[in-house]
């Protein structure tokens, strides 16, 4: 079985629907996944911009997901911990939590890129997208990538 990560609410390559961007609720999209491979203790979760006019731009970076875990429902809250023990590092705009796509202008490439790994993080809240990659150096079983357009 392939590792792979889906949303309910856009298909691979799709347009990602306004509610989940800054011109709409800016809220978290849905995402499902399956496949994780034998040996998976913990999950981490980024989604950046790679289009973005200064360089890549981070949207999301939330790590801490239990082995078990197979969904994020919609609309996480813009908070250092979720249920579960889940944790939300920075995004680019300095902030906890979920930073939805607002492209200065054209259509952009957004990339959620969940990560299988052989360790259950102990990574505090408020981390970085460069700290949560250093963090799983070494520890990544599989990675699993839904990308999504946005454009105004």
């Amino acid at each position: 079985m392939t590792f792979s990560l889906t949303s309910p609410a856009f298909a691979t390559g799709a347009a990602i629907p306004r509610k989940y961007t800054c011109d709409g609720e800016d809220a978290s999209p849905p995402l499902a996944w399956s496949g994780a491979p034998q040996g998976t203790r913990g999950f981490a979760l980024v989604m950046d911009d790679p289009d973005a006019p200064g360089g890549t731009w981070d949207h999301w970076v939330l790590y801490g997901l239990r082995a078990d875990a197979v969904a994020l429902p919609e609309g996480a809250p813009a908070v250092p911990t979720l249920e579960g023990g889940v944790r939300q590092g920075k995004n680019s705009w300095g902030r906890v939590g979920y930073g939805g796509p607002c492209p200065p202008r054209g259509v952009h490439r957004y990339f959620f890129k969940l990560y299988a790994l052989d360790v259950a993080l102990d990574l505090a809240p408020g981390a970085t997208k460069a700290q949560l990659l250093a963090a799983v150096r070494g520890h990544v079983l599989a990675e699993a990538e839904l990308m999504g357009r946005y454009g105004r």
